[in-house]
């Protein structure tokens, strides 16, 4: 009975999202569904393909700046767990099947910290590099992702912190992360770097 009552609610949050949420956004692709509770801003920048599952306490956030168009891209098929942030000044670009563990951080961005008169907070944010994840990665759980991209078919280790590139078929860890195996076509295996 408890199984039947929680199947009942979670279609009907489903159905409330895409009534009142769903039209808010850049595109909102179909079976596609965010878990409530959940805080987006800046919905028409933000475009997510068909079959993504974006699990509770997610955040998505564009900062709109008057000087260039931002944008949260998702591709088709992605999942991202729960208590994920994304934050994009300019462009952050998720691929297709992309699997983003709990607690995951990604951002185009960072605050400002030079000035030690001022608090940080109060700082002006300033973007660091687009971000875009390849299509088939994986991030693992508390991973952060900030000012660098991640290639296809990759694993990032959990509790990793991204910030310059990772190339396709790769394995990173650490932090700052670090590349430990790559994918070698000719033998089909993975090789420790």
């Amino acid at each position: 009975m408890l199984e039947l009552i929680q199947s009942f609610k979670e279609k009907l949050l489903k159905i409330i999202f895409l009534i009142f949420y769903a039209s808010s956004f850049g595109k909102f692709g179909k079976k596609s569904s965010i878990c409530f509770p959940f805080k987006i801003n800046g919905a028409k920048f933000i475009s997510i393909g068909n079959k993504v599952y974006i699990n509770e306490g997610a955040w998505l956030l564009v900062l709109k700046n008057n000087e260039v168009s931002s944008k949260i891209e998702i591709g088709n098929g992605t999942y991202i767990g729960r208590y994920s942030h994304i934050v994009s000044v300019k462009e952050v670009v998720i691929g297709k099947n992309v699997l983003i563990s709990d607690k995951v951080y990604i951002s185009d961005n960072l605050h400002e910290y030079k000035d030690i008169e001022v608090p940080i907070k109060s700082q002006k944010i300033i973007y660091k590099s687009s971000v875009s994840i390849g299509e088939n990665t994986w991030l693992g759980e508390n991973t952060c992702v900030i000012g660098a991209s991640v290639g296809k078919h990759c694993v990032i280790g959990a509790n990793s912190v991204v910030t310059s590139n990772i190339p396709d078929y790769s394995i990173a860890v650490g932090s700052p992360a670090k590349v430990i195996k790559r994918y070698n076509h000719d033998s089909k295996e993975w090789k420790k770097c």
